[in-house]
């Protein structure tokens, strides 16, 4: 914490922002200031996070800030570069690992170098990918930069190479599919928590993620031990390689035909959903931790040279 802060200091809460996932992150970050009330803070701030972020920090003067933005600007280096600028402790991962792990190319580099397994993936442009197949199907193709699966392609054997919306950046991420079922592991710490199987009728897409009856979870995951404790590992084990800090969380998929060698590490998130109902919050209750508690957890955490 802040020095000369009291028990309870001033938390500024950041939330919105500029991205893909602005409605997501005002969801989270209106979540997180009622968590941190019922948590016994009363200088709670609600900070829609804009271009004149710099200078909305600098008027109101927090202790700490709780990030609670998601996507590009938020959770990939840039405020958290800025707040470390202005020297104010912020929660969640430091600028490295937040640029990294939105990297979804240099992601894969680090879990490759640390002997994680992941999906062949290449950088290619629109252009190549809408002329013709770079990958031969099934594959998937995404914004390299982009989380909670914001313009995912999957491209089926048979199919045509993919018109891609004008929204998709000119340089995508195309990777072969991995079939099998949705896990996702949170680590806050030093800990992995828990494992949920999340149950969908199609892809586990934007959609899916955070509309009503999009998605399933299943917590735990029913599956065989050995399987949980390795999905544990690995995400605890992505987590320290990316250089993470606070709350991050770890999806693979899991083709059960093949085993152990059926896992494959598709992202870490370095500022998973925070609603009550979310992967990570729902996962930490799991492990007797409230909604509140949580949060409290990650204000206390906070620091600079993350």
């Amino acid at each position: 914490m802040a020095a000369g802060s009291s028990r309870f200091p001033r938390v500024a809460v950041l939330k919105g922002g500029m991205s893909a996932e602005r409605e997501v992150s005002l969801s989270s970050g209106t979540e997180c200031a009622k968590a941190l009330r019922d948590a016994g803070y009363t200088q709670v701030i609600e900070v829609d996070a804009g271009r004149d972020l710099a200078a909305q920090l600098v008027e109101i003067k927090p202790d700490i800030v709780f990030n609670a933005l998601h996507g590009r600007w938020g959770e990939d280096g840039c405020v958290q570069g800025i707040l470390e600028w202005l020297s104010i402790p912020y929660t969640h991962s430091g600028v490295l690992a937040s640029a990294i792990a939105m990297d979804k190319e240099r992601t894969k580099a680090v879990y490759r170098a640390e002997g994680l397994p992941c999906a062949t993936g290449v950088l290619a442009s629109r252009e190549a990918v809408e002329a013709g197949h770079v990958l031969p199907p099934p594959y998937v193709v995404k914004p390299y930069n982009e989380g909670s699966s914001v313009g995912v392609y999957i491209v089926h054997p048979g199919s045509n190479a993919p018109r891609l919306a004008a929204s998709m950046p000119e340089t995508v991420m195309v990777e072969t599919y991995a079939p099998g079922r949705e896990l996702s592991i949170s680590v806050l710490g030093e800990r992995a928590l828990a494992v949920t199987d999340i149950l969908t009728d199609g892809w586990y897409d934007y959609d899916a993620k955070y509309k009503p009856g999009g998605s399933r979870h299943q917590l735990p995951a029913n599956m065989p031990d050995e399987i949980t404790e390795v999905c544990l590992d690995y995400a605890l084990r992505a987590h320290k390689a990316l250089g993470c800090r606070g709350l991050s969380r770890t999806d693979i998929r899991w083709d059960e035909d093949r085993g152990l060698d059926g896992l494959i590490l598709l992202e870490t998130n370095t500022q998973p959903g925070m609603t009550p109902t979310s992967l990570a919050p729902e996962q930490a209750a799991h492990c007797g931790m409230s909604f509140a508690a949580l949060c409290d957890w990650l204000v206390r955490d906070a620091s600079c040279n993350r």
